[in-house]
């Protein structure tokens, strides 16, 4: 099984690369950046949590990473309906971050 360290960075790669192949619009541009602030957002707070000093510490990072994980699903989701980029290309990062929601929740 797959690190959650690691697989929050690499789903954060591929929403790197999903942002920039949105076209050049206002739309594009404002949900681009709300959903690269999300979802990189997410792995930086499962590091912090890792890297955490007490429990609480541990507990409040990966709250965050829960939050911004649910944050990244909508975003993902409203480009997608939006028909902003097709199905095809966000239904896998769509349901990566379902998942990754899903264990952090668990966590």
């Amino acid at each position: 099984m797959e690190k959650l360290d690691e697989r929050t960075y690499k789903f954060a790669l591929r929403v790197i690369k999903m942002v920039n192949a949105l076209p050049n619009t206002k739309t594009s541009d404002v949900l681009g950046h709300q959903v690269l602030r999300s979802a990189t957002s997410i792995g930086a707070n499962v590091e912090e949590a890792l890297g955490a000093i007490s429990k609480r510490e541990f507990i409040q990072k990966m709250s965050i990473a829960v939050k911004e994980a649910r944050e990244t699903h909508y975003w993902l989701r409203l480009i997608r309906d939006a028909g902003i980029l097709s199905a095809d290309q966000l239904n896998p990062l769509i349901q990566e971050a379902l998942e990754i929601k899903m264990i952090l929740s668990k966590t």
